[in-house]
C-alpha cells in the first residue's frame, strides 16, 4: 500500500473531451454517483473525492470540466486549465489521467500531446473501445504507448473492465513522481505548429488502428459519405485510407436534423413530454394528495381543536402537502429529459436551434443552459461558462430566468387544473406545452431586442462560433437514468421542502394573528362590517375572509391591493405573489393557507380543496367571482415573465460579476410580467372571455 510522506495527498486529475467518459470513471474510482450527460457544458463545477480505500492507496481524484485543449477559449475552459496547473485548494496536478475516446482518436490526441509538451505525467485511459469495435476497428495500446511515451490502458468505466490494470499503472507512476518537474503553460499556436501537430496525430492514428473485420462495400460507403457531407456530420475513422461510419446514426440524422422535419420532430417530442407530465402523473398525484389529506385529518383529530393542532394540520402539513403533490410531475419531467439526454437526442436539439438562435445574437451553445433552465435557473446560469463570446454569455444569462423552471410547474399545474377538467389530460398537456413554447419564444424575442439595443451602444466585437460534438445514438441505460431522476427529484425536494416548511409556518402566523373572534353573527358586527352580510348571514368563505382581513397578512395585502385591483384580483392573491419571491412553488401552499383549505375539503384532497376554494372565492369589493378564466390566464402569463426567485438573483450576480444585470432582470421582468398579465386579462375580457 502506498503511503504519503507529507501532509499533501497526491492529486490525480481526470482530463478529457466532453463525453469521453471522465465522470463515469470518476464515479467508479470515488464511489460517487454524479450525473453524466452527452452534450458539452454539462459539467461546470469540479467534483473531488478521496479515491476509494479498497484501491489500496491514498490520493485525491478530481473530475474537471471537459476541455479540448490547454489553450482556453471560454471562461469555463480557462478555469479548467488554470486548475490543472495549480488548484487553489489541492495544489498542482501530480498525475493526469486522460480519458480518450478511442472512436475519435484524431480529435482527442491533441490534448494528450499538449499535456506531454507541458511536462505533465500522463496516463491514457482509452474509453468507448466497444463502439470502435462495432465499426470493425481495434486499437493497439502497445503501439500507442510507444508513439506517445505514455502508459495506455483500455477501460470501461461502467462495467469496471480494465480498471484494475489502470490502478496498477497509476500506482507505478505515483511512485515515480518527481517533485522538480516544472510545468509550463502553452501560448497560442501559429498555423505551421497546428499543421505539424495534426500531421503527427494523423500518422499516429494510422499506425495504431487496424481492421478486425472486412470494410463495408464501396457503393454503400459512397452513399453514406454523400449523406454525411450534406448533413455536415463529422463522423468516422480513417483506417488504411478507408472511412468507417456509424450508418444508423447518419440515417437517423438525415431525418432528425432535416431543416423542416427536424423542427417538427423537436416540437412533437416536447409536446409528448409535457402531455406525459399530466397523463402519467395523475394516479400518483392522487395517492400523494390523499396521503397528506388523511395525515392532516388524523393529526387534527389526535391533537384536538386548538391552536397547536391548527398549526400542524392546516399549517405545516397542508402547506407541504399542497406542493409535494406535484413531485410525480417533476419526476416524470426529469425522467423523460434524462432519456433524451442519454440517447444523444439533446445534442441534436442544440444543432437544430443554432440557426434560429444566431438571428438574435446567440448560438447553439446557448441551448444547453436554456434547456437546463427548465429544471432550475441556478445550474443553468452556471452552465453559461462554456459560452466563449462574453456578449452571448451575458445575453444567455439575462434570458434564462424566463425559462419555465420546475418550480413553476406546480403553479402551472394548479392554474391549468382550474381551467381544464381533470378527465382531459391531453388538453392540459398541450396547454402546458404551449406555455413552455410561449416562454421560449418570449425569451428569444426579448433576447433579440436586447441584442439589437446593445449592439448599438456596445463596441465589443467578439467572434462567435458554434461547434458541437454529435454523439452516436445510444440505447439509454435505464438504471442510470432512474438514478439521475431520483437524484434530481431528491434535490428539488431538499431545496423546496425546508423553504416551504419555514414559509408555511410564517404564513400561518401571518394569517392567524392577531387572533379574532371566529363566532361572528350579524348582532356583533359593526355597521361597516355588516356590508359583508348577505341575507343577514355570512358564508364560511366570507367569515374566513373577514378573519384573514384583520390578520398581519391581511394588513400587508391591503397595502398592496391597489396594485392588484387593475388585474381584477384582491389582496389575498397579492400576499401569495409576494411570498413567491423566496420560491415560486410556495404560491400553491400560500393559496392553501390564505383560502383556508382544511382536511375537510373534498374528502381530504388538498388540490381539489384549493380549487374549490378558488371557484367559490369572491372579490370583497364587488361581490363577483374572484377567479375567472381571464384572471387565471393573467396569472399564468405573470409567472411566465416574473423573476420570482431570490436565489436566481444571487447566482446571476455571482456569474456576471456585479449587481447591474441581476437588478435589471429583477425590475424589468417584474414590470413586464405585470404589464403582460394586465394585457392578457383585459384582452380576453374584450373578446368576451371572462
Amino acid at each position: 500500500m502506498l503511503t504519503v510522506t507529507d501532509n499533501k495527498l497526491p492529486l490525480i486529475t481526470l482530463l478529457g473531451h466532453p463525453n469521453s467518459g471522465k465522470t463515469t470513471l470518476f464515479n467508479y474510482l470515488s464511489g460517487k454517483k454524479y450525473k453524466t450527460v452527452n452534450y458539452p457544458g454539462s459539467t461546470v463545477e469540479y467534483s473531488i473525492s478521496r479515491i476509494l480505500s479498497r484501491f489500496e492507496f491514498n490520493a485525491n481524484i478530481l473530475d474537471s470540466p471537459g476541455i479540448i485543449s490547454l489553450i482556453p477559449c471560454s471562461p469555463d475552459e480557462k478555469l479548467s486549465v488554470n486548475y490543472v496547473y495549480n488548484h487553489p485548494k489541492y495544489g498542482k496536478t501530480d498525475l493526469a489521467v486522460v480519458t480518450l475516446d478511442a472512436s475519435q482518436l484524431s480529435r482527442q490526441l491533441l490534448l494528450v500531446k499538449q499535456l506531454i509538451e507541458c511536462n505533465f505525467k500522463v496516463i491514457i485511459a482509452l474509453t468507448m473501445v466497444d463502439i470502435l469495435n462495432k465499426k470493425g476497428i481495434d486499437i493497439s495500446t502497445t503501439k500507442l504507448s510507444e508513439l506517445t511515451g505514455c502508459d495506455v490502458v483500455k477501460i470501461d468505466g461502467r462495467s469496471g473492465e480494465g480498471i484494475d490494470e489502470l490502478l496498477k499503472v497509476i500506482r507505478i507512476n505515483m511512485n515515480l513522481l518527481n517533485e522538480n518537474n516544472l510545468k509550463h503553460t502553452l501560448k497560442d499556436y501559429d498555423k505551421n505548429k497546428i499543421i505539424s501537430l495534426y500531421n503527427d496525430i494523423e500518422r499516429i492514428e494510422k499506425d495504431v488502428l487496424f481492421n478486425i473485420e472486412p470494410v463495408v462495400k464501396d457503393n454503400e460507403l459512397i452513399n453514406i459519405e454523400n449523406a454525411n457531407k450534406k448533413l455536415n456530420v463529422l463522423s468516422g475513422l480513417s483506417v488504411n485510407g478507408h472511412r468507417k461510419l456509424d450508418k444508423s446514426t447518419v440515417n437517423i440524422d438525415k431525418i432528425v436534423l432535416h431543416k423542416f422535419w427536424g423542427l417538427i420532430i423537436f416540437i412533437l417530442v416536447m409536446s409528448l413530454t409535457f402531455t406525459s407530465i399530466f397523463w402519467l402523473a395523475a394516479p400518483l398525484m392522487d395517492l400523494v394528495d390523499t396521503f397528506f389529506g388523511n395525515l392532516s385529518e388524523i393529526t387534527s383529530n389526535a391533537l384536538g381543536d386548538n391552536l397547536f393542532s391548527d398549526l400542524i394540520s392546516n399549517g405545516l402539513i397542508a402547506g407541504l402537502g399542497s406542493v409535494l403533490v406535484f413531485v410525480p410531475q417533476i419526476v416524470i419531467l426529469f425522467l423523460i429529459l434524462g432519456l433524451l439526454e442519454d440517447s444523444g437526442y439533446l445534442a441534436r436539439g442544440a444543432m437544430i436551434l443554432d440557426k434560429p438562435l444566431a438571428k438574435i445574437g446567440l448560438n447553439g451553445r446557448s441551448f444547453v443552459p436554456m434547456l437546463s433552465g427548465f429544471a432550475c435557473a441556478i445550474p443553468a446560469i452556471m452552465a453559461t461558462r462554456t459560452i466563449q463570446n462574453r456578449k452571448e454569455r451575458l445575453l444567455t444569462i439575462f434570458i434564462i430566468p424566463l425559462m419555465s423552471c420546475s418550480a413553476r410547474l406546480p403553479v402551472y399545474a394548479l392554474l391549468l387544473a382550474f381551467l381544464i377538467p381533470q378527465d382531459q389530460p391531453f388538453i392540459a398537456g398541450f396547454s402546458l406545452t404551449a406555455i413552455y413554447i410561449f416562454s421560449i419564444l418570449s425569451s428569444l424575442l426579448i433576447a433579440g431586442v436586447v441584442n439589437k439595443f446593445t449592439s448599438k451602444i456596445n463596441s465589443l466585437k467578439e467572434k462567435s462560433s458554434f461547434i458541437i460534438e454529435l454523439p452516436t445514438y445510444k440505447k439509454p441505460k435505464l438504471d442510470t437514468v432512474l438514478k439521475n431522476t431520483f437524484k434530481n427529484a431528491n434535490q428539488y425536494v431538499k431545496k423546496a421542502g425546508p423553504v416551504i416548511l419555514v414559509l408555511s409556518l410564517i404564513l400561518w402566523v401571518l394569517t392567524t394573528f392577531p387572533r379574532q373572534n371566529t363566532e361572528l353573527t350579524s348582532d356583533n358586527l359593526t355597521a361597516s362590517n355588516s356590508l359583508l352580510l348577505q341575507n343577514d348571514s355570512l358564508t364560511l368563505e366570507e367569515m374566513d375572509s373577514y378573519d384573514l382581513s384583520k390578520s398581519y397578512a391581511g394588513m400587508l395585502g391591503h397595502f398592496i391591493e391597489p396594485v392588484m385591483l387593475p388585474l381584477g384580483l384582491d389582496w389575498r392573491v397579492g400576499v401569495s405573489l409576494i411570498v413567491t419571491f423566496s420560491a415560486r412553488e410556495v404560491f400553491v401552499s400560500s393559496m392553501a393557507l390564505i383560502f383556508k383549505v382544511t382536511e375537510d375539503d373534498d374528502e381530504g384532497k388538498f388540490q381539489e380543496g384549493i380549487l374549490n376554494s378558488m371557484r367559490e372565492a369572491k372579490n370583497e369589493a364587488t361581490g363577483q367571482k374572484l377567479f375567472t378564466t381571464a384572471r387565471i390566464a393573467g396569472l399564468i402569463v405573470f409567472f411566465v415573465f416574473a423573476m420570482q426567485c431570490l436565489s436566481t438573483v444571487a447566482i446571476s450576480k455571482k456569474e456576471t460579476g456585479g449587481w447591474k444585470i441581476p437588478l435589471i432582470q429583477l425590475f424589468s421582468f417584474s414590470i413586464l410580467a405585470y404589464i403582460m398579465a394586465f394585457i392578457t386579462v383585459h384582452g380576453l375580457k374584450f373578446f368576451g372571455i371572462s
